[in-house]
């Protein structure tokens, strides 16, 4: 497509979803740049509100009549094929664009690209990324798949070179980036509503090494052997990260009783740092050995990596601290695959607490489907799991798969668990159980979280 929106600020924009954790974001970055846009969402929204402050024409609802004077449409994967506003852009021959490969459009326009990708942890890596960077004063423009408290918000507007974004592997958007830095955190089953099976997810993950430039970096993950195979094979500059045998190491870790890391930080034999986190989990160790690792390739001095990493506590939604009330501490997470519900009730066994009563929302039919053994086992660190409907999102109920079934064999596997079917059914089953001392997760990528506001109001 020869559309140049770097060069043509006469150019209108039009996105469908602009409340959207990545459209909004895109959005803005054109608003900044004194672009005109346009854009809808089903419903009206702080992000959306927000964009109309700063110039955007926002719709409420979508509709054809959405589209004035509009020389570019940017969609995303989600859009259904029969969106008015997508239907009525190809019947008057409006250029169309992904929102993968418009992200990638505005890459173009930066030299120092960093972009996160992995199955798990991206928005949490990608929040690392950005305190040191910003604690760095490198003014960089960031894009994060969830909210973040220094930015107020899931983007910032910066005017240097340096642009830090998550690359997403859902249907290959990542390939249509420009990576100066990639980050690979690590490759797992998932999406195999799109990808074969987990070598062809693998493979994706090769192509998108295959996009930096050989005076970039790929930084990755030495702990995961197919993030290893994708080392071996990059043709650019590889700084591994992991607990051994990797380029940059953490040693003697220790956790509090939050379950948050101090552990030494060596490249090779020489010790660089010493750092203290304030994100609980082993994971979080190795997401702020990648973050480190740009630090190095940027040559970014010390304490800035240890001031930024030790004053992020989390984005939103990633084991959040929501609050306590009758002495039952609340916590919200994003976690929607069982690698990461492992990871979550790992960390969660490391804080303080007497029970741990964990809602889970499966999110999609056939994520559950798919990984429907590893969901049956994922819970063996909770005490008690409620267990939620499936939250369709973006996909329809073919009946090939339930949360009764999943529920059935989770209690085969000796776990105890209830099936609920609302948000009140899982608040009255909690409400009921829990107690003073425990600890309450809701858990998933869907609206479980409501589960908690209920308790804690």
């Amino acid at each position: 497509m020869s559309f140049d929106f770097i060069k043509d600020k006469h150019k209108k924009v039009h996105f469908i979803g602009i409340g959207g954790v990545s459209m909004s974001g895109l959005a803005a970055v054109l608003l900044n740049k004194g672009y005109r846009v346009s854009g809808s969402d089903f419903k009206q929204s702080p992000t959306t509100d927000k964009l109309e402050k700063i110039g955007a024409e926002i719709y409420i609802g979508h509709r054809s009549e959405n589209l004035k004077d509009v020389d570019l449409v940017v969609y995303t994967a989600a859009i259904p094929s029969d969106n008015p506003e997508l239907v009525s852009a190809k019947n008057q021959n409006i250029p169309m664009m992904n929102r993968a490969e418009f992200l990638g459009r505005i890459m173009l326009g930066h030299k120092y690209n960093v972009a996160i990708s992995g199955t798990h942890g991206k928005t949490t890596c990608t929040s690392m990324v950005s305190h040191i960077a910003l604690d760095s004063n490198l003014d960089p423009t960031i894009l994060v798949g969830g909210d973040l408290d220094i930015i107020s918000g899931n983007y910032k507007i910066g005017n240097s070179e340096y642009f830090i974004t998550e690359a997403c592997e859902y249907k290959e958007s990542f390939l249509k980036f420009f990576p100066y830095v990639g980050i690979i955190l690590n490759i797992d089953a998932d999406h195999l509503d799109y990808y074969k099976d987990i070598d062809a997810i693998e493979e994706a993950f090769h192509k998108f090494a295959m996009l930096i430039p050989e005076d970039g970096f790929l930084i990755g993950n030495a702990e995961d052997e197919r993030v290893v195979r994708v080392m071996k094979s990059a043709k650019c500059h590889v700084l591994s990260f992991g607990f051994e045998n990797a380029d940059v190491t953490a040693q003697d870790i220790t956790y509090d009783e939050r379950g948050c890391a101090s552990f030494d930080v060596y490249r090779k034999e020489k010790k660089l740092f010493t750092l203290s986190l304030n994100t609980p989990g082993k994971h979080n160790v190795l997401n702020a050995l990648a973050s480190v690792c740009v630090g190095l390739i940027f040559n970014i001095n010390a304490n800035n990596m240890i001031n930024g990493l030790s004053e992020f506590r989390g984005a939103h939604k990633r084991f959040e601290y929501k609050g306590v009330k009758d002495g039952v501490t609340v916590i919200d997470d994003y976690a929607h695959h069982p690698t990461e519900i492992k990871a979550t009730l790992s960390t969660a066994k490391n804080t303080k607490h007497d029970k741990i009563f964990c809602v889970f929302q499966p999110h999609t039919y056939t994520r559950t489907k798919s990984l429907f053994d590893e969901f049956a086992s994922a819970f063996n660190d909770c005490d008690e799991l409620i267990l939620m409907d499936i939250y369709a999102a973006r996909e329809k109920d073919t009946g090939l798969v339930s949360s009764d079934q999943l529920g059935d064999a989770i209690r085969a596997n000796g776990q105890k668990c209830v099936n609920v079917h609302s948000h009140e059914e899982a608040y009255n089953y909690v409400k009921e159980h829990i107690k003073a001392g425990d600890l309450l997760l809701t858990v998933g990528a869907g609206d479980v979280v409501k589960v908690g506001d209920l308790f804690l109001k």
